[in-house]
Formats: C-alpha cells, structure tokens, sequence
C-alpha cells in the first residue's frame, strides 16, 4: 500500500513536471516571464529575490499569496504594504484596494492559467484584474498546479465549475453556486463573477511574471 502511494506520488510529480514544461513554454512564447517552482518554499524565496529592489507591494485576494505569506514577510523587510484583507485604520477598502494598482509591484494569483499559455481570471471588484493589466510596472502572479488546464476553454470551465463556486463558499455568499456547487449564471446581487479578463500576451506596459508551484493551492 505504502510504495504503492509513494509511486503513484512520484509519477504525478513527474506528469506536473511535464505539464508544467510545456505550460512555461508556451507563457514564455506569449511574453511573459515564467517559472516552474517544486514547492511553496521554493516559490515564496523566488518572489522574494525577484522583488528585492521595489519598494511598495499591493496584493490582490488570494488565498495562494496568503499561503506563502508574502504580505508578512514583505513587511518584515520594511518595505511598504497594501493588503485589503489587512487594512491599515486610516484607509478606507476602496482607498487601499487603488493604491494597490499603483505600487512598484502588484502580487496576486490567477483563477486559471492554459498549458497553450492565456491567464485568465473572473474579478468582482477589479482591482485585481486591473493592477495586474496596467498600473503597476511589476506584476507577479503565483498559481498552484491545480490551476493549469489544457486549453483556454477549460480554463474557462475552471472558474465556473472550480474556482468560483468555492470562493463564493469560502466567503458565505448567499448565491446559488454557493449553495450546489454549479454555476447557474445568477443574477444575485453578491455575484462575485462580474468581470473576465484573458490576458492572450503579456500587456504592452507591464511586465508580468508568473510562478507555478508544484502543490495545489487556492481555489
């Protein structure tokens, strides 16, 4: 049972690495810069050294980035933070959610990411989708291996059938995707999927990294 697990890990490790190959090719064709990372460690020290020089952080809503708790470890360095699900007192959500489109660099993950290289992500707001088009000359965007799928229209299914019903579950929204588990399109004023964005090549004014991580994480 034991070294059936521990094969069944290592072949899997082995397709990831694959998928992952062929996923960084086709980013890179597209303009972006891209990597593959083994670990959560691993990509957390990668982000670090490939920021080193900015000065001022935004962070979109993601629980990836949380995970490689970069906000706190940004901080840490006395480097200066803008974190909506960590508000300063004197900033209003709104005030914090736009300086976050204007900082030396934007971190933030992706709903989906195709192996033939479009990012795609669905926003409520927009400050997400927008900081990481234009506003901020940096952007690095950082996503588990779950969220790799072959080609743009399963990406797409992705977020409807995936990603999406499970924020909009994580956040207790009162939507019927929270409630099934299935995408109906609502028309619920707690919507969360206003806004699609595919990012096709790497925007003409923002340079844009990604780092894939050979874990599953976020939604």
């Amino acid at each position: 049972m034991s070294d059936g697990s521990t094969a069944e890990s290592r072949y899997r490790k082995w397709l990831n690495e694959k998928i992952g190959e062929r996923c960084i090719h086709n980013l890179k064709k597209n303009g972006f810069d891209a990597y593959w990372t083994v670990s959560t460690m691993a990509a957390r020290q990668l982000a670090l050294d490939l920021t080193a020089g900015f000065q001022t952080f935004g962070f979109g809503g993601s629980a990836t980035i949380r995970a490689l708790d970069l906000p706190r470890a940004i901080a840490a360095l006395g480097k200066t933070v803008y974190d909506h699900w960590d508000p300063p007192k004197h900033m209003t959500d709104r005030e914090i959610r736009l300086k976050q489109g204007r900082c030396d660099c934007f971190f933030c993950s992706a709903n989906a990411i195709s192996v033939t290289g479009e990012i795609v992500n669905v926003d409520g707001v927009g400050n997400r989708t927008n900081a990481m088009t234009f506003g901020c000359p940096k952007v690095v965007i950082i996503a588990g291996v779950n969220k790799v799928t072959p080609t743009l229209d399963a990406a797409l299914a992705r977020i409807r059938d995936v990603a999406a019903p499970m924020r909009a579950r994580s956040l207790d929204k009162p939507t019927p995707c929270a409630e099934t588990g299935r995408c109906t399109d609502c028309r619920s004023p707690q919507r969360i999927c206003r806004i699609t964005t595919i990012l096709h090549r790497k925007p003409m004014m923002t340079d844009v990294t990604v780092i894939l991580v050979d874990e599953s994480l976020g939604f």
